[in-house]
């Protein structure tokens, strides 16, 4: 069976039933962005408010990620067992090795796209399981590329539609909250933009290729059957 169908549907599911325990995690990172994004625009010039808005945004996203990996591990069972503070904590030892990894990627993907673009979908699909392999396996960042790899051979085309699919239902949603907030300006768009989309959409971006890590985990390293008396 093909490990990951009907993968959306179960990411949606979870979302629906444990949405106010994720989204909390998710508002928290994006309120605390938004503020100093704001606070930064205020004191500084425009191009020094926005480069240092990135290196924090960048930053926050993948403390981000990270937790949302934790938190859907945890809801697994049907109930969140850690704190919001616990989520966080547990995830910060491994924090450097999920920067390091998640820049090492995206400058891939970017390098791979800008060539040829196949190259770089290529490596995204291979590589979309690096965070959760290093949250919930405790790998290095290096070791996390040859993991992700390691579970995505094999179903690269499946993996492959389950990110397009993820990707367009966020495009999605991004294009209709910019025609909501078109009136405003530029900054405040910009800033609500960030803040809703990111809170709203982070989590079941995040819950969807979480998934995909036990569905192909399971495949690649069933369990073994319990022994018979």
């Amino acid at each position: 069976m093909n490990p990951t169908e009907g993968v959306l549907s179960e990411a949606w599911t979870m979302y629906k039933a444990h949405w106010q325990h994720l989204l909390s995690i998710a508002l928290a990172v994006y309120v605390a962005v938004a503020l100093i994004s704001l606070l930064l625009h205020a004191i500084l010039d425009r191009w020094a408010a926005g480069l240092l808005t990135a290196v924090v945004s960048l930053l926050a996203t993948f403390w981000l990620q990270g937790a949302l990996v934790k938190a859907i591990d945890d809801i697994r069972d049907g109930r969140p067992d850690l704190s919001f503070g616990e989520t966080f904590a547990l995830v910060r030892p491994q924090l450097p090795a999920i920067i390091v990894a998640g820049i090492l990627a995206g400058l891939g993907v970017v390098f791979g796209l800008i060539l040829l673009i196949v190259p770089g979908l290529y490596l995204l699909t291979r590589w979309i399981l690096i965070i959760p392999v290093i949250v919930l396996e405790g790998r290095s960042a290096g070791e996390s590329f040859g993991r992700s790899w390691e579970l995505v051979k094999g179903f690269g085309w499946n993996v492959f539609g389950v990110i397009v699919l993820t990707i367009l239902i966020l495009i999605g949603f991004r294009i209709v909250l910019d025609i909501l907030l078109f009136p405003l300006s530029n900054l405040l768009q910009s800033v609500l933009t960030e803040l809703v989309s990111g809170t709203l959409a982070t989590p079941f971006a995040a819950l969807a290729w979480t998934l995909l890590y036990f569905r192909l985990r399971e495949a690649k390293e069933p369990e073994p059957a319990a022994a018979t008396v």
